[in-house]
């Protein structure tokens, strides 16, 4: 039958044989286009492979300029010299509606998903990307500040394949027993503590290490992950890990900033100028959570203490590289 209808109608035969032919040479010729979208073939990305980060991360940035601007202006307002502002106004007239706080907020844009990492109420972290690191072979995570609570550190183990933490503090002995025991090779701990300048001699009962002579020890040159609990030793601390970085313009060797803030005895010109190194370091927040459980135990006292996370932009670290290009955020 198919052949007696073709006889008849031969350019119907002409027709099917161009269509047979085109198809043919589609199916011979058709090769998926690496790097371009859909269709990128998952064995040859390069890790962390994403085409929009560079852009996102951009945008975030122009948000958080703009929000500088409008820092220096609320400093103006209330100042206007930021030795004439005040943490927390006392309660009575004229009632400034701001406290410390109001001048730093997380403005820039995390470029992946946030999400609260560990346990629920004391513990837990915010963390931008954890995505990020979980093929990465080479992760590495510090903890300074442990106080036997480990929630944060046994969820890390558990949706990673390959990073290693490494756990400091002077306080306890051991990391908590949130991390399960087949999780243990990858978690590392010392009764160590970070500071300015190393003491660890036989005289010396807290023994201190400088985060350059940990990571020296180690083998590591860079840290995807520093999560740092001191009770107010993050000023000095932060301070002599951050100015050597700002003197040779070399981006700091972590990649993200997970921080408490205790503001005991400091006053707001301090901090401002503290919290600005950061700033030009690279460091960007993008969220924060007030400590209420301080708040609540404290309660004729100020809400001094505030969990802050940041984003290092400079450098080309994981969450803002592709695995292709760096320094995506240009600095003028």
């Amino acid at each position: 039958m198919a052949s007696l209808v073709l006889s008849r109608h031969p350019r119907y035969a002409l027709l099917i044989f161009l269509v047979l032919m085109g198809t043919l040479y589609m199916l011979a010729s058709d090769k998926i286009p690496e790097y371009e979208g859909y269709g990128v073939n998952e064995s040859k990305k390069p890790l962390g492979y994403d085409p929009d980060l560079g852009v996102r991360v951009q945008r975030a940035e122009r948000v958080y300029q703009k929000m500088l601007k409008n820092r220096e202006a609320l400093v103006d307002k209330f100042g206007p010299n930021p030795n004439d502002v005040v943490n927390f106004p006392p309660d009575r007239e004229p009632w400034p509606a701001y406290t410390v706080w109001d001048f730093f907020p997380p403005s820039f844009n995390c470029p992946h998903e946030v999400e609260r990492i560990g346990a629920m109420g004391d513990g837990g972290k915010w963390i931008c990307g954890l995505s990020r690191l979980t093929d990465k072979p080479d992760c590495i995570i510090y903890s300074i500040g442990v106080n036997y609570e480990s929630s944060f550190e046994a969820e890390v183990l558990e949706r990673t394949k390959h990073c290693q933490i490494w756990g400091y503090d002077f306080t306890t002995e051991s990391f908590g027993p949130q991390i399960p025991r087949l999780l243990r090779s990858r978690a590392h701990f010392k009764p160590w503590g970070l500071g300015t300048k190393d003491a660890h001699g036989s005289g010396d009962v807290q023994k201190m290490y400088t985060l350059e002579s940990l990571m020296k020890m180690n083998g590591h040159t860079h840290i995807d992950i520093l999560k740092v609990d001191m009770e107010s030793g993050e000023f000095d601390t932060l301070t002599a890990i951050v100015k050597p970085y700002l003197t040779s313009e070399l981006p700091l060797p972590f990649g993200q900033l997970q921080l408490e803030i205790h503001l005991w005895g400091k006053s707001f010109a301090e901090f401002k100028q503290w919290w600005e190194m950061l700033e030009e370091a690279g460091l960007r927040p993008f969220f924060t959570e007030p400590n209420m459980v301080y708040q609540n135990y404290n309660r004729d006292g100020s809400p001094e203490l505030s969990e802050y996370t940041y984003l290092n932009i400079k450098g080309n670290n994981i969450f803002i590289s592709d695995g292709s290009s760096s320094d995506y955020v240009r600095h003028s």
